[in-house]
């Protein structure tokens, strides 16, 4: 899929103004000053002040912000240049210094001259490269020594199933990219957007074995029975803030988190 940076940009820059709508990104409640970190990642990411991080795949920015707001001077990179501009006006509404750059992930090293103390990304990321190696590349080549990767993630059991949850759809491991057309956007399901796009599972194995194999040693790995967010279909809310698959139940994991530190 030579043109999936193409196709994909297309598909972020039009999830922008609908994302910006929804409740999901609940913005007016962030602009007052609401968090977008869950406790998931605030518990891996521990104090951050006075630390520079570098945000991978940012969308337009909420968690880079919350982060600036932690007092970490934080950079965020995004492939849609609707998303990093939308960004960058929501740290000027919210009185951060965070900086953001357009770039795809991987040809960031040409485009960015820095070192950092975090590397961190979140929820729906990696799904959208094809190649785990060159992204563990890029991450030990922007962390100082000692510096850690922190990185949150929808478990890639959950790709495996179709829309509605009823079968197993797709494989769990990375076989080849998967093209497909969507109405509307996690986010609301009802806006009236319809979207290709390219994406690629990645199994634990291929996601730890790019991270270790690039000097990076594993030091905390969690998994979840619930998510902080409704972004599957027919999702309930068992607690506050957190959603299970009902026919699942507990019983299976969707989100992973983890802690790496370079050698």
């Amino acid at each position: 899929m030579e043109n999936y940076l193409e196709i994909n940009k297309k598909s972020w820059n039009a999830k922008v103004e609908p994302h910006l709508k929804s409740d999901f990104y609940f913005v007016d409640e962030f602009l007052k000053g609401r968090t977008s970190l869950n406790s998931i990642e605030l518990d891996l990411l521990g104090d951050i002040k006075g630390k520079t991080i570098l945000h991978l795949q940012c969308h337009f920015g909420q968690d880079s912000i919350s982060l600036s707001r932690m007092e970490a001077k934080v950079t965020g990179i995004d492939l849609s240049d609707k998303a990093i501009d939308t960004a960058g006006d929501l740290a000027e509404k919210c009185g951060t210094d965070t900086e953001f750059i357009c770039s795809d992930v991987y040809n960031l090293p040409n485009v960015l001259d820095q070192k950092f103390d975090i590397v961190y990304t979140s929820y729906g990321t990696i799904g959208w490269l094809p190649d785990l190696e060159k992204w563990a590349d890029v991450i030990n080549h922007f962390l100082n020594p000692g510096g850690k990767f922190i990185m949150a993630e929808f478990h890639p059991a959950v790709w495996m199933f179709d829309d509605d949850f009823t079968k197993v759809a797709y494989s769990y491991f990375n076989e080849k990219p998967i093209v497909e057309t969507y109405e509307g956007t996690y986010a609301d399901q009802s806006a009236s957007i319809v979207q290709e796009y390219v994406m690629w599972n990645h199994s634990l194995a291929e996601v730890l074995d790019n991270l270790i194999k690039k000097d990076l040693q594993l030091n905390t790995f969690r998994e979840f029975d619930w998510s902080p967010y409704p972004c599957f279909r027919h999702v309930e809310e068992f607690e506050k803030g957190k959603w299970r698959i009902p026919q699942f139940g507990n019983k299976i994991p969707l989100v992973y988190a983890l802690a790496a530190q370079k050698k």
